[in-house]
């Protein structure tokens, strides 16, 4: 056993979906984030040990048909969400996510966060650690063009699990290409 190798220790893997329209969004109407994907990668044990979903009421937008159609998610289901600030306090309180690093596919889910964050006064519930997974695959397999999840996932030799486009389905899929850049020795430590 090497001593001298830090604890790489527990990451949660956020995925988000949010309001959308096919076209142009409806006046007065925002993006509001409505899913959010929790995966948890244990990087010493080289697993994705948990997956959480939560549901997220939208304010000031509704589910577009096209939403419906692209997610899975319908305004019912939805409308039995939390509202935003109460999801963002779960994430904190529940998942440690003010403490742990977390990563995403890219800047979209932690800007959406920000923005959201910022035009509802909610407090932040993440920490400072962020990793873009989808720029370290990219540096990680030397390609030209960041490629998108489900491409990753076919790069990687890894099945696509689930419903792309599911909040829940697609943070459980960035965990697998987490561990796999671990597994390359890609990943980047996190130091306190």
């Amino acid at each position: 056993m090497d001593h001298e190798r830090p604890a790489l220790g527990l990451w949660n893997v956020v995925d988000v979906e949010a309001t959308c329209w096919d076209g142009r969004q409806p006046p007065g109407a925002v993006n509001e984030i409505i899913e959010i994907g929790l995966s948890v990668v244990d990087l010493d044990a080289g697993g994705r040990i948990a997956r959480h979903r939560v549901l997220v009421k939208p304010a000031r937008s509704t589910v577009s048909p096209f939403c419906t159609e692209l997610t899975g998610l319908t305004q019912a289901e939805v409308d039995t969400g939390l509202d935003f600030a109460a999801a963002c306090r779960l994430l904190a309180a529940e998942h440690a996510t003010g403490s742990l690093p977390w990563a995403s596919w890219g800047d979209y889910d932690r800007n959406q966060f920000t923005r959201q964050c910022r035009a509802t006064g909610t407090e932040y519930p993440f920490g400072r650690h962020h990793t873009n997974a989808k720029a370290v695959f990219t540096e990680a397999y030397g390609l030209g063009r960041r490629p998108g999840m489900a491409q990753a996932l076919r790069i990687a030799g890894l099945p696509l699990e689930g419903r792309h486009h599911s909040g829940e389905d697609d943070a459980w899929n960035i965990a697998a290409l987490v561990l796999r850049m671990h597994e390359r020795g890609a990943w980047p430590a996190v130091t306190p």
